[in-house]
């Protein structure tokens, strides 16, 4: 999006910082004009659970006079931010998409370590964003909160599972958002929704309390661009001693983010040696991105990952995650959730632990083969997903003949079972206006070598998208 003269609503978190160390407006000024941009994005896409209008405004009052006084807590005092419903944030209930989770049941004094390390830098929190029911698909749609819709155009999904948090980037109801990722869900709506999104190493960003889905599942910065995802996760990575699978401590991400791409030796798959259906207009445009690279400097070879489509041992550990979330519910609190996670749930039941560990087996050996991979490139390139954005309110496009939302995301949840950093950028539109996402997926750890690829399509002016017309 390019940036409205006076309308911080329409900056990143970047521009927004650099504007209050100049004194052009007030964290206050910029929470306010936010705060109407997330009120027009719940009218038109519903990508919010609750706007937190009343806590944001005292936030942004407090981080307003620390900037006067030239004391702000950390870069991102004032900055507003969103959270996906999934993940704790003290002093409001985290529903999960979920009429089985009580609103008044506990406390709700906790943050996840995500929000803490945004909340002890004065970042301020406009709200919570929509999640289907537990994360489950890669829609956003829920018995609790209904349809979130896409701000390219409302009839369609805006992707999940952290779908309002796309929805919110997109149409400036906040510059920064956390989203979480078990499968492709922060890289579906980010693609879907024309922004940005990161799913980082495992580990990289501490999670608490552990997602029933195990380590499939990530957390990740949804942004306007790659520089401003650098700026966010160097945030979120900070340690939390409740994850005791997390990282040591990384060098800072945007430190080398101008580096560029020459030299790069970069694989590009355009559909994993012939395995996926990819509509032409995403092919084209991602084809266009891949080009753009090579013109920087990067060295372009067409090869596909030794790896044959892992579903089966993804739905293995999937389902058998999500009838953990279950496992102790009564009838009365099943006939409440989305019919379709209880179907899934149904599968993971009758799933033995010979069958867990054999997907186990599996995913550690697709692990193997993409490290093989990655001894001779450095990069992988590939679609982020065939489609672009389909029907609001299905699970799967109609006519495509998939049962479930895995059948057209054969690109992100590979990923998921190697816990490897991958990211969407913006890289066109379909014939109907639609954002089409390219993958850009790094080994192990090699987080910063992938936001700087990132941003290298962002500097050259590949990831420009139009303005979304809802935004208008």
């Amino acid at each position: 999006m390019t940036p409205e003269p006076n309308d911080p609503s329409a900056l990143t978190a970047r521009h927004l910082i650099a504007g209050y160390e100049r004194g052009d407006f007030s964290p206050l000024e910029a929470v306010r004009a936010v705060l109407d941009r997330a009120e027009a994005a719940q009218r038109l896409t519903n990508a919010f659970v609750r706007i937190d209008g009343d806590r944001a405004l005292a936030q942004a009052e407090a981080a307003t006079e620390r900037r006067r006084r030239k004391e702000p807590l950390g870069p991102l005092d004032g900055v507003p931010v969103t959270v996906k419903d999934v993940l704790l944030q003290a002093g409001g209930p985290t529903l999960r998409g979920s009429r089985t989770v009580r609103p008044d049941g506990p406390a709700w004094d906790e943050d996840a370590p995500a929000v803490a390390r945004l909340r002890e830098q004065g970042a301020v929190f406009v709200g919570k964003t929509t999640t289907p029911e537990f994360g489950w698909k890669g829609v956003t749609d829920s018995p609790l909160t209904g349809v979130t819709r896409n701000p390219y155009d409302v009839s369609r999904t805006a992707g999940g599972s952290s779908g309002g948090s796309a929805a919110a980037v997109a149409l400036g109801a906040a510059p920064l958002s956390i989203g979480t990722d078990g499968g492709g869900s922060v890289r579906i709506p980010a693609s879907f929704c024309g922004v940005f999104g990161l799913k980082p190493t495992y580990g990289r960003i501490p999670l608490y309390p552990s997602s029933p889905f195990g380590t499939l599942a990530h957390a990740g910065p949804m942004t306007r661009d790659a520089a401003d995802a650098a700026l966010l996760l160097d945030a979120l990575s900070g340690p939390d001693w409740r994850d005791w699978s997390q990282l040591a401590p990384a060098a800072r991400t945007g430190e080398g983010l101008a580096g560029g791409v020459k030299g790069l030796r970069i694989a590009y798959s355009p559909s994993f040696g012939g395995q996926v259906a990819v509509h032409p207009a995403v092919a084209s445009a991602v084809r266009g991105a891949v080009e753009r690279l090579a013109g920087l400097g990067a060295y372009i070879e067409e090869a596909d990952p030794d790896i044959t489509d892992p579903v089966d041992a993804f739905h293995t550990l999937w389902f058998t995650g999500a009838a953990r979330v279950v496992q102790h519910f009564g009838r009365e609190q099943r006939e409440l959730l989305d019919p379709g996670l209880r179907e899934i749930c149904a599968e993971g039941e009758r799933a033995s632990a010979l069958d867990y560990l054999a997907a186990v087996d599996a995913r550690m050996e697709i692990g193997r083969r993409l490290g093989r991979f990655h001894t001779a490139y450095d990069l992988l390139i590939t679609p982020t997903l065939p489609v672009t954005a389909f029907e609001a309110g299905v699970e799967v496009p109609k006519g495509s003949g998939h049962r479930r939302w895995t059948g057209w995301t054969p690109f992100t949840y590979p990923f998921n079972l190697t816990q490897q950093p991958a990211a969407t950028v913006p890289c066109g539109v379909d014939e109907d206006g639609l954002p089409v996402g390219v993958q850009l997926v790094g080994p192990r750890h090699a987080d910063a070598l992938v936001l700087r690829a990132a941003h290298a399509l962002y500097a050259s002016g590949a990831a420009a998208l139009p303005a979304p017309p809802a935004a208008g």
